[in-house]
Order: structure tokens, then C-alpha cells, then sequence
């Protein structure tokens, strides 16, 4: 099933990543996700380990989910659905 139509807005809270974690009030939720390298994407996170997040990443161009992991530290910021 895709992720919702909508684009969240960036609430911007600094560019300094994001507690190790934190992400884990996510799990098996549609997330949107915001890197530090500027990209953003709707992923459903399954992992959240002390420093790393995994799950599957919307593809748009081809309509499906692919599993994705990074580093917490990559990532600036992230709101869950």
C-alpha cells in the first residue's frame, strides 16, 4: 500500500541529527524523513537499533517500497503518521 499523497512541511528544529533512538515511537508507521543531504522520503521504519534505523523507503518512480537503512545520524528530521 502507498504512503499518504501529502508532503509534510519541515519543522525546522537545527541541523544537528537527531537523538539516538528516537525514532523508535515510529515504528511500523508511515514516516516522513528528512536527510541532512537535503533528501526526504516516506519510509516505514521496522528497525531502530543505538544508532542506525531500517525499513522500507517509498519509491515513487516505481510505485513500491525498498528496503532502506541509515545511520541516526544522517537524518535531520522525521514526523510519523
Amino acid at each position: 500500500m502507498p504512503p499518504p499523497l501529502f508532503i509534510p512541511q519541515l519543522i525546522n528544529i537545527g541541523l544537528f541529527g537527531i537523538e539516538a533512538g528516537s525514532m523508535r515511537r515510529c515504528l511500523f508507521q508511515n514516516t516522513y524523513v528528512w536527510l541532512k543531504n537535503g533528501r526526504s522520503f516516506w519510509f516505514y521504519p521496522t528497525y531502530v537499533g543505538r544508532n542506525s534505523v531500517a525499513g522500507y523507503r517509498w519509491r515513487p518512480n516505481q510505485k513500491r517500497w525498498a528496503y532502506y537503512g541509515t545511520d541516526e545520524d544522517e537524518i535531520r528530521s522525521f514526523q510519523c503518521y
